[in-house]
Order: C-alpha cells, then structure tokens, then sequence
C-alpha cells in the first residue's frame, strides 16, 4: 500500500494545509485525532471485496487500503474498529468512531444522520443465486413471488429494495454475506441481494457451488465515507484527501487492484 502511496503523500498534505485556515475552530473529531494522534474507523470486515478478514486474521480489502491512505495523509495512527454492519451509523453518531468506511451507500435518510464525504465509488444492487432461470429475469418485480426466500444484509438498502419490489416474498436477514452465501449453499433460501462486487466475487470464490449473478446490476448506489454532521472541519479535511487521491490516480490504482485483478483472492480463508 505504502508504495503506490508515497508519490502522492506530499500533494495531499498540502491539500490538508490548505483547509486548515488560521482561524478556524476545531470540531469534536478533528480536535480528537489530532489530540490523540489517531484516527479510528468502523467497517464490517465482511464485506468483500470492500472489507473483509484474511487468513492471517487481519482486514484486507478496498476500504482497507483507503482507511490506511487516509490516516497515513494525515500523519496519524490508524485504529480499524470491526462491528456488525448495522452498528457503524450509530457508533459513529455516539462518537466510539471518527469515520465509516465499509461500503456505505448514500441515501437521503442515511444523510439525515451524518455526513458523507465522497461518492468515491459507484455500486449496484444485484443478486446471487443457484437458479439459472432467476438470474435470467429482467426486473427487480420478477422476484415478486410468496414462493421465494430472498436474503439480505440486516440494515442494509438491500433490505428496503427487496421490502419494496418484491413484498410478496419471504424476505431474510443476515448478518453477514458470508452467512448468506452459505445459506445458498446449504438451500435454505433461493437468492441473495447484494452488491454487484459482492456477488461477482462468491461466483469466482466458490466455482463449484453452482453460483450465477446477473450481467448488469438492478441499480445504481454511490458509495461514500460517513463522518459526524457536527464538525464540518473534519468533514473537509477528509473531503480534501478524498478529492487528491482521485485526482492523482491513488483511487484508481485501489480499483484495479481490488476490482480488476484477482490475485488476493487466495488471501481469503
């Protein structure tokens, strides 16, 4: 990580200066890393290829390598708190973590709470299944049935999408997508809502499970970085780094690497 990096430390150091006015007052989080020297961020830890653990028991993943870029710009340690994806919102409004990063889509009620910085990437909705015939549908409504058992993420848009398109079916939430996956596996449930990278990768993880996806995602979701609405300094200096690590290519090498090529993929347990 540290060498597609480097190159690109000066720039975003100064980007951090140039938000750092003489007068500005600091907010509760900005005065809290700098005090301790330490950022501390909430993600999942699965949620692949985003976030997830590797063999070794440490995080890897996309969100990963963007909290490690973040806190290395700003000269600070970094302190990764793992929680169930449906805790993150509320430890970071209680002020346990500085940030979110953990595939987090940007939704008007989750903007309601907190702040997002970014869209830094773009997902999609799609589904992950053992049945050909389903993944052939067209439209979200095909999944309408009673007959169906549908999974999907506890607290997730995942979870309002299928309460929207498809009420008829049973729907079931899970605490992890790797719960879900093996629930296909064992068929106790006929599909999964997930993220389009999500389900692209148990078809590549498990090839003899059987798994299809669709060829386009039934949505389209920007992904972005959540931070507490009530220091507005904070939010620009992540806003700053954010926007130099796109500008200089930082983020594009993340995506190739976690998106395009698949050699971490052993890494996983």
């Amino acid at each position: 990580m540290s060498n597609v990096l480097k190159p690109y430390l000066l720039s975003s150091f100064f980007a951090w200066l140039t938000f750092l006015s003489p007068g500005g007052l600091t907010g509760d989080t900005l005065e809290r890393v700098v005090d301790f020297q330490v950022v501390t961020v909430g993600m999942s830890g699965n949620q692949p290829p985003m976030t997830m653990v590797n063999r070794e028991g440490g995080l890897m993943g996309f969100d990963v390598d963007l909290a490690q870029a973040l806190a290395m710009a700003m000269n600070v340690a970094l302190d990764i708190q793992r929680m169930p994806f449906g805790e993150l919102m509320g430890a970071l409004e209680k002020g346990e973590i500085d940030m979110v990063i953990s595939n987090l889509s940007i939704t008007p009620a989750r903007t309601e709470r907190v702040s997002f910085v970014g869209p830094y990437m773009m997902s999609g909705q799609s589904i992950l299944t053992r049945s050909k015939s389903m993944a052939d549908l067209t439209s979200a409504e095909e999944f309408n049935s009673k007959d169906l058992k549908i999974l999907a993420l506890q607290n997730s848009t995942h979870v309002a999408f299928v309460k929207g398109v498809a009420p008829e079916a049973t729907l079931i939430e899970v605490p992890s997508y790797d719960d879900g996956v093996t629930m296909l596996m064992d068929n106790k449930a006929d599909l999964m809502v997930a993220d389009m990278t999500q389900c692209i990768l148990a078809v590549m993880r498990f090839p003899d499970a059987g798994f299809t996806t669709l060829d386009k995602p039934l949505t389209l979701e920007p992904i972005g970085i959540a931070v507490s609405k009530d220091d507005a300094q904070f939010f620009n200096l992540v806003d700053n780094l954010l926007r130099a690590y796109e500008k200089t290519g930082v983020l594009n090498q993340m995506r190739e690497k976690w998106f395009e090529e698949n050699t971490w993929i052993a890494a996983m347990p």
